[in-house]
């Protein structure tokens, strides 16, 4: 029985060799091109996600056009210096290899298989495609459901840009494209979307031992310390929880505030909640699943902050941002990934109380610290067990183009975006070339000399004391003197 999309990845995967022999200034040509593409369509590429998942136009220039742009600028400017082949140092060579000279290559993949999701289209999507092309590699990309038409879109900017169209194959934006991907002839593949459909994605691809980058579901915590600005982390966390209406990965759902500063904090946020307006979400289960969780929590004694309730109206779905008050870390609220403007807050008296109680969580994709000394939040963000930390911000600063972006735990595994996102859409190759005719190891270990000069070596140059060190260089000596009359 055929793999799905045979003739996809076949063309794919020739064209992918003669991309990947071109010199990498060549294959960062087409990123210049789509660079200046993105900002000539910026308007007509941000209401293609207007149309498909009804986010502000505005909206989606900051959030992914202008990031998206600048990820092609970083390629431009560093690609060649990230992906230059690196060579090992004389100095850390082994005695036993001398007379070699290894280099570490980056190698593409050949075929990586991208799974996309709709709620940041653009960013998303054209960043770990970009760079996988520039990395050498060929990309069938299958796009959501949710957001074909800023598929199709960005898909012909790429091509329009120099990207050769049977390198860069477009898949049908339907929900079964993706499963079938996964069965697909492909090398990596790269999802973006839920940690449950992730889980069951990184068990097939494991039968079929193909590696893969998962960037999963995230509830991420928002610290607010003692000596924080408590109106500066208000406006933070509420922004930080309703961009995009909640559907947001890195979206604040987890406040945990600082008991002496709790009150106030909440009153900083009652004005925010008291006159928001329900959210557009792109799918009734989001809601639906938000309702339950405010529900569970109030039954379980927390307190909504504010009058109103919290339901899930339909046509199209909708859900007004709502904070829970006095809730706890053991809560599904705090628990379960959810995609909705939704806020848990919490209150906590010291900072060892507080890591076990963010820890709770099974997720691990980024969180917030905001305090007057950015050293403590420094410090605290070492014992945090996530992606990335942002001290006295929320969630913007993870766009920057430089550094990479990606989750642990039940938030995924691998990276995009930076250097450590392109080295990733690569495989490390060493070639390692020997001078010289002297190959001691070829007359095998029981050969006597063979077996002083590995035992000098070892004395020589991790015995403990000076007089086995000069030992073992002796028995090193006499060894390889044995081994060169052996040779003759």
């Amino acid at each position: 029985m055929p793999l799905p999309f045979a003739d996809i990845t076949a063309r794919c995967r020739i064209a992918q060799t003669a991309w990947a022999a071109l010199p990498l200034g060549e294959r960062l040509r087409p990123v210049r091109r789509l660079r200046h593409s993105i900002a000539e369509h910026a308007e007509r590429l941000a209401l293609t996600a207007t149309h498909d998942v009804g986010r502000a136009a505005g909206e989606v220039l900051a959030t992914d056009v202008l990031p998206t742009a600048d990820a092609c600028r970083f390629l431009e400017k560093h690609a060649e210096r990230v992906l230059r082949p690196r060579r090992v140092p004389r100095s850390q060579r082994p005695l036993w290899l001398i007379g070699n000279r290894e280099t570490v290559y980056r190698r593409p993949f050949g075929v990586v298989g991208v799974i996309g999701t709709w709620n940041y289209p653009i960013l998303l999507n054209a960043v770990p495609i970009v760079q996988a092309l520039v990395a050498g590699n060929g990309v069938v990309w299958k796009p959501s459901e949710l957001a074909a038409t800023s598929g199709a879109f960005l898909h012909e900017l790429l091509i329009a840009a120099g990207f050769p169209a049977n390198l860069f194959a477009l898949l049908p934006a339907t929900r079964r494209a993706g499963p079938e991907l996964a069965e697909a002839d492909v090398d990596h593949v790269l999802f973006t979307g839920s940690a449950d459909v992730g889980r069951k994605l990184a068990t097939r691809l494991g039968e079929r031992l193909i590696s893969s980058t998962l960037e999963l579901s995230g509830c991420d915590a928002f610290l607010v310390l003692d000596d924080a600005d408590v109106p500066m982390a208000a406006m933070a966390a509420w922004y930080g929880a309703t961009l995009n209406a909640g559907q947001t990965c890195l979206a604040v759902r987890r406040v945990f505030v600082h008991r002496s500063r709790y009150a106030e904090f909440l009153e900083r946020l009652r004005p925010l909640a008291a006159t928001a307006q329900p959210e557009l979400l792109a799918l009734m289960g989001q809601a639906e699943q938000a309702e339950g969780l405010v529900r569970e929590a109030i039954a379980a004694g927390a307190r909504l902050l504010g009058d109103h309730s919290p339901t899930a109206a339909d046509d199209p779905p909708r859900f007004a941002p709502t904070v829970v008050c006095d809730a706890r870390p053991d809560m599904s609220i705090c628990r379960e990934a959810s995609f909705a403007p939704l806020l848990a807050v919490i209150p906590f008296d010291d900072e060892a109380g507080l890591e076990a109680a963010a820890e709770a969580c099974p997720f691990g994709l980024a969180a917030s610290v905001f305090t007057a000394d950015a050293g403590r939040g420094v410090a605290l963000a070492a014992r945090l067990r996530v992606g990335a930390v942002v001290v006295n911000d929320v969630i913007v600063p993870t766009a920057h183009p430089s550094v990479p972006f990606g989750g642990v735990r039940q938030s995924g595994w691998g990276v995009t975006r930076g250097a450590e996102g392109l080295l990733g859409m690569t495989v490390p190759q060493v070639v390692s070339v020997r001078k010289g005719t002297f190959r001691p190891h070829y007359a095998g270990a029981a050969n006597p000399s063979n077996a002083d000069i590995v035992r000098g070596l070892l004395a020589w140059h991790h015995a403990a004391d000076r007089r086995a060190r000069w030992g073992g260089l002796r028995r090193l000596v006499r060894g390889l003197m044995g081994a060169a009359k052996g040779k003759k």
